[in-house]
């Protein structure tokens, strides 16, 4: 797709809050670059979250209306932390070592109960989430269209 095809399309940014290193982060592989993928039954966001490198470093917060908050730690490399040496950074392109939050909003409502989330080698935080629907009830007291598909015929 060229920027004229990309421009024309209906995809808008969303707005994304960052704190702690994320913010700090001006040049390099941004922490907290968030996609966001929709599909008839759900959501699929993606993270990035360069310098976390253990998924016990992520604490990740899904409200039902569709907020989203990650909270995590980026750790110092084990090159610096192991090291006798006191190395002072000249560059320094990564963000630094600390905590961080990213925050944003899917398109709509979601069951917070009903997703997976994946954290992975890459650094990326890649997770699906059911869209909330709300049931449709017959006059016959039955649900309609649950997450709009049908009940299987018996």
């Amino acid at each position: 797709m060229n920027s004229e095809e990309c421009a024309k399309s209906n995809h808008s940014k969303p707005i994304v809050t960052l704190t702690g290193t994320a913010e700090k982060c001006a040049i390099g592989p941004s922490l907290g670059v968030v996609d966001i993928g929709n599909s008839e039954n759900a959501y699929l966001f993606r993270v990035a979250l360069p310098g976390v490198r253990n998924k016990c470093n992520i604490k990740c917060d899904i409200q039902r209306e569709g907020r989203v908050r990650i909270e995590g730690v980026v750790t110092e490399s084990d090159a610096l932390k192991n090291s006798s040496k006191d190395y002072e950074m000249k560059v320094q392109q990564l963000s630094p070592p600390g905590p961080f939050t990213v925050s944003f909003n899917l398109p709509g409502p979601v069951d917070p109960r009903l997703c997976s989330p994946r954290f992975r080698s890459d650094g990326i935080l890649e997770v699906i989430v059911l869209k909330y629907r709300i049931p449709i009830v017959s006059a016959e007291g039955l649900p309609e269209n649950w997450y709009n598909g049908s009940f299987p015929a018996p």
